[in-house]
């Protein structure tokens, strides 16, 4: 799999913005984004990925799903990281759970997005080193 977008939104914003690279704060969250944590994340809130191939299936447009990273690649290695550390460029990771779409997806897309992406919105997951992360790392599984 390969990190194919990067979406942030500031606290306050409605919409993500996309960037080439982002910080990334073990332990905290990514640098510029609504969901960094400066006293600490809770298990699972550093980070959100999901598979550019869903996005599209869904009929949604990149950054609309408000999850900061879009991979692309097979969305069954991304789930397959649930449990597993694995890597982002030279970001280590820990894949926490699914992360299933709320009530304020629908809100501010469409009615039946949340049927759609039940169970396939994606994971979230706990940042554990710093480090950059950027469109085009890979995203591997550490054995």
């Amino acid at each position: 799999m390969l990190i194919d977008r990067i979406d942030v939104r500031a606290p306050g914003d409605e919409h993500a913005r996309s960037v080439p690279a982002v910080q990334a704060v073990a332990g905290k969250g990514l640098v510029g984004d609504r969901y960094f944590h400066a006293d600490g994340a809770r298990p699972g809130l550093a980070l959100t990925l999901i598979d550019a191939a869903v996005v599209a299936a869904v009929g949604l447009q990149p950054g609309e799903t408000r999850r900061q990273l879009t991979v692309t690649g097979s969305g069954a290695e991304l789930y397959a990281l649930i449990g597993k550390r694995f890597r982002i460029g030279d970001v280590e990771c820990y894949g926490v759970e699914i992360c299933e779409p709320c009530l304020h997806l629908q809100q501010v897309t469409r009615p039946g997005i949340l049927r759609e992406l039940v169970h396939r919105g994606g994971i979230n997951a706990d940042i554990l080193t710093d480090g950059t992360i950027a469109v085009g790392n890979p995203v591997v599984a550490d054995p």
